[in-house]
């Protein structure tokens, strides 16, 4: 118990001397990471389940050969790249956009630094700490919330294109 109340003391030191903006950082974070999981999820469950019941489905029918049927298969193979990229684009996004909220904190630092030289002069260093900490922590946080999700989206992606190829592999036409 005592590890977290450290930790919920360290965490809220650390939000604190890094100002408002670490707060929509977090936001990010935590709803880039929820999508990251349930893509995850659906690659290591639910896809699986659903590729099986296509290619049965594809298997069973008597026509596999006319032009009809391929446009079918098509279709059906499009529907599951869909699925399969569903939520992709805006991981993306987010992993984007993290570094740019952390800048946000940074230019609010800087403001308030501004605002402290005006009103107490370029002297007192110790109080301009305090908005020079305000402006370099966000850009770390939005770097390392980015760098984060980085990689895993594009594994995300590069998974989306080969369970794609297989499934489209697994439906033969003649």
């Amino acid at each position: 118990m005592l590890f977290l109340e450290e930790l919920f003391d360290t965490v809220s030191r650390f939000l604190e001397a890094g100002g408002d903006v670490l707060w929509f950082i977090a936001a990010a974070l935590v709803f880039m990471w929820s999508m990251i999981i349930e893509r995850l999820w659906y690659f290591s469950f639910t896809y699986p389940k659903q590729a099986r019941l296509l290619v049965a489905k594809w298997e069973s029918r008597k026509d596999t050969t006319s032009w009809h049927a391929h446009r079918i298969r098509e279709a059906w193979i499009s529907q599951m790249k869909e699925k399969l990229h569903s939520g992709l684009l805006v991981i993306k996004t987010i992993v984007a956009i993290c570094p740019m909220i952390g800048l946000l904190g940074t230019v609010t630092g800087m403001v308030n630094v501004f605002e402290i030289m005006a009103l107490s002069g370029t002297g007192n260093a110790r109080l301009m700490a305090a908005g020079i900490t305000q402006a370099t922590i966000p850009t770390m946080a939005g770097m390392v919330a980015a760098l984060s999700g980085l990689f895993i989206s594009s594994r995300l992606e590069y998974s989306a294109n080969v369970h794609a190829q297989e499934l489209a592999d697994h439906m033969p036409h003649h």
